[in-house]
């Protein structure tokens, strides 16, 4: 059965702006939540029951990782993103991707500058990320202006060669990690969840938080019971090592937590 989704034809080509110059776009989608059910039952002859059963069995199906059904749901995107962004997008290598090709095109002259709120220092703690404050707005000003000036150099280099003729591939080259691209993602829900759990996640980069969010609210329009199973299992949920299994049980039991020290860290920070 062809699953067609009304509030999903909605939003069909609709551009959904993140950043200052990307967006999402949602190009195509196929199945649903009736295609999951439809997959799952497809061993003993039955497909879509209840609005009730199937919720309950897409439920039991993600929180115990029964992930094939999931596959059958496919959504392609048309997104426009700073490179910076792009790299950490393919290390996902399920996703089928095409790719703007600065050996064809000439570059628009786009590039990110983050806004104020999200300029911040090194954190301390997170070697990878930067701190939850952002600096004084004075700070943050001159930071834009540093890196507008960089980038309209840039660019001034890069018009200046192809005029000289100088071949696109070569002109390119010094191009910077903040140059808007675009490019068809195409990627099943399965390995969607696991791509939205990560880049939803708060230690993700803001960027890439930016992107995974809006994806997840057309995830939503197109599949609202798998994402709201996704939200409850995987999103808010949390898995428990074995020591943290057993430390449960004693709390519950009312003999007190037993753990201490980095173990405790780690327990509590799962639970905030």
């Amino acid at each position: 059965m062809h699953s067609r989704v009304e509030e999903a034809e909605k939003i069909l080509d609709k551009q959904f702006d993140v950043l200052d110059h990307g967006f999402v776009r949602l190009v195509d989608y196929m199945g649903s939540d009736d295609r999951i059910v439809q997959s799952a039952r497809v061993s003993y002859g039955e497909g879509t029951k209840t609005y009730r059963q199937d919720k309950g069995l897409i439920n039991y199906l993600l929180r115990n990782d029964h992930t094939s059904p999931f596959e059958q749901v496919v959504f392609t995107f048309h997104l426009k993103m700073p490179i910076f962004v792009a790299r950490q997008w393919v290390r996902h290598r399920m996703g089928r991707m095409n790719e703007i090709s600065g050996r064809y095109s000439v570059m628009k002259d786009e590039c990110y500058i983050p806004d104020k709120d999200h300029i911040a220092l090194q954190s301390e703690d997170n070697k990878q990320g930067r701190k939850d404050e952002a600096v004084d707005s004075a700070t943050a000003e001159k930071i834009q202006n540093m890196l507008k000036a960089e980038q309209d150099r840039i660019f001034s280099n890069y018009h200046e060669l192809l005029d000289m003729g100088i071949a696109r591939e070569i002109s390119r080259i010094d191009l910077p990690l903040s140059l808007y691209t675009e490019f068809y993602w195409q990627m099943d829900l399965h390995n969607l969840v696991h791509f939205l759990a990560l880049r939803m996640d708060g230690h993700a980069q803001y960027e890439i938080r930016a992107y995974a969010n809006v994806i997840f609210d057309i995830v939503k329009v197109v599949c609202p019971i798998a994402a709201e199973a996704f939200e409850n299992h995987k999103l808010n949920g949390i898995s428990l090592s074995g020591k943290e299994r057993d430390a449960v049980k004693k709390i519950l039991n009312g003999e007190g937590n037993p753990l201490s020290g980095r173990d405790l860290e780690i327990f509590l920070a799962k639970l905030k």
